[in-house]
């Protein structure tokens, strides 16, 4: 019975220490076969660092910041911005390199002829849109700005630039609204200043966004919301945090395992919770659209896309991507882009009217040479002030509104670039 039972416990240890082997075996074959098909894809692809095995490039998010700093080291997204790491990567790569997120290739392109080839020589070949999980899981790859090229979106694109050209985008009807922001910034410097004192500093930033999302707000929603609306501004701070977690956190490990981003705690769980906030308040500005909307006399974007699901709906069209969820998205899409674009390049032009107090001082003395004091600026003097245009075009010339773009994704295989 003893030496019976002693068996019976060997064979017991040694199924587990086969289990084990054989476990070790299928997880180094495994890697050998990644390390193979890494090996012979960089054989074929642009030059860039060597990345880790599974995280690729990212894999410095996985070191704690103690253990870098006990070897003089500091994460790259703590002290400059993923442009900069990425800026002097193409100093050491060249213009055109590779880097891996996760198993992910992508390649990066930098500088002006390159990126110019591609995306004006080229626009056919790099429309489309990768699946970045972290994206796709928060946008379920719809709306405009990171929806896959294709017949659903340039339908969806279409309709959208042309209702905004209907409720004034890029026309002299939108100015007086554009006129009102002006006027709310300018009020509220005077409060500041008086405030503050006339040596005090303000922070521009948040004057600045709210006028230019509430331009927004006009053309979408159909109204503005009041510059010290605590709702309003928690969106657009929410907005603005949103952006900078998916870009420049340890949350761009979600591109290497997407279940990171349903973890309970730190930036993970604070992604989702910028993201549940904006989702209820824009989901709340459809349902009052619904619940308001005069087919008759549509008073927005949202009016006349709730219109067009109607109208779709009585013509028996199937499936349709027209749909409230949908809407959802592109409201999502036109607030977030619209809004950052413009504001950044209102406070790089104030930025280098500030360095450049010579240059500041031309431009005024044009506006009040063409002008005058009677009245404020307008689109129609746009031809009678060549060097405030000048000024304008140079300071975005010089300045990148969103300097990393929206990622692109070759739909087809191409050649060399630049």
């Amino acid at each position: 019975m003893i030496s019976l039972s002693w068996l019976q416990n060997l064979r017991f240890v040694l199924s587990h220490v086969n289990t084990a082997a054989l476990l070790v075996m299928l997880l180094v074959f495994y890697l050998m076969q990644v390390y193979q098909k890494q090996r012979n894809l960089l054989a074929k692809i642009p030059p860039g660092p060597k990345p880790w095995p599974v995280v690729g490039n990212v894999g410095h998010f996985l070191i704690p910041s103690f253990i870098q700093r006990r070897f003089g080291q500091q994460r790259d997204n703590t002290n400059r911005s993923a442009m900069d790491v990425l800026t002097e990567k193409a100093n050491i790569y060249g213009n055109i390199y590779s880097i891996f997120v996760g198993s992910q290739l992508m390649v990066v392109l930098n500088g002006y002829e390159v990126v110019k080839d591609a995306l004006s020589n080229h626009p056919e070949v790099f429309s489309d849109r990768p699946d970045i999980p972290s994206i796709s899981i928060m946008t379920k790859r719809k709306g405009i700005v990171f929806a896959p090229y294709g017949p659903v979106w340039r339908k969806q694109r279409k309709f959208c630039h042309a209702t905004l050209r209907t409720f004034g985008l890029g026309k002299l009807s939108l100015e007086p609204c554009i006129l009102q922001g002006l006027d709310t910034i300018k009020s509220q410097l005077l409060v500041l200043s008086q405030e503050g004192g006339a040596d005090a500093g303000v922070d521009l930033a948040p004057l600045i966004r709210n006028a230019v999302s509430n331009v927004i707000c006009s053309l979408v929603l159909g109204h503005r919301f009041h510059h010290e609306d605590r709702e309003f501004s928690k969106l657009l701070d929410l907005m603005d945090r949103g952006l900078e977690i998916c870009v420049n956190s340890a949350a761009v490990l979600i591109n290497v395992f997407p279940l990171l981003y349903y973890l309970p705690f730190g930036v993970f769980k604070e992604l989702r919770q910028v993201e549940g906030e904006i989702t209820v308040f824009l989901k709340k500005i459809i349902v009052h659209h619904q619940i308001t909307l005069d087919p008759a006399h549509p008073r927005d974007l949202v009016d006349m896309y709730l219109k067009e699901m109607l109208d779709q709906q009585q013509r028996g069209e199937q499936d349709s991507s027209f749909t409230a969820d949908y809407l959802f998205y592109i409201i999502g899409d036109l607030f977030i882009a619209g809004t950052d674009t413009t504001t950044n390049s209102v406070l790089w032009i104030l930025l280098y009217m500030v360095l450049y107090p010579d240059i500041q001082d031309r431009m005024q003395a044009e506006i009040d040479e063409v002008v005058g004091t009677q009245r404020v600026l307008s689109l129609t003097d746009k031809g009678s002030l060549p060097f405030t245009e000048a000024t304008i075009m140079e300071v975005q010339r010089m300045t990148v509104a969103v300097p990393l773009a929206i990622p692109h994704m070759a739909s087809e295989t191409t050649g060399k670039l630049g």
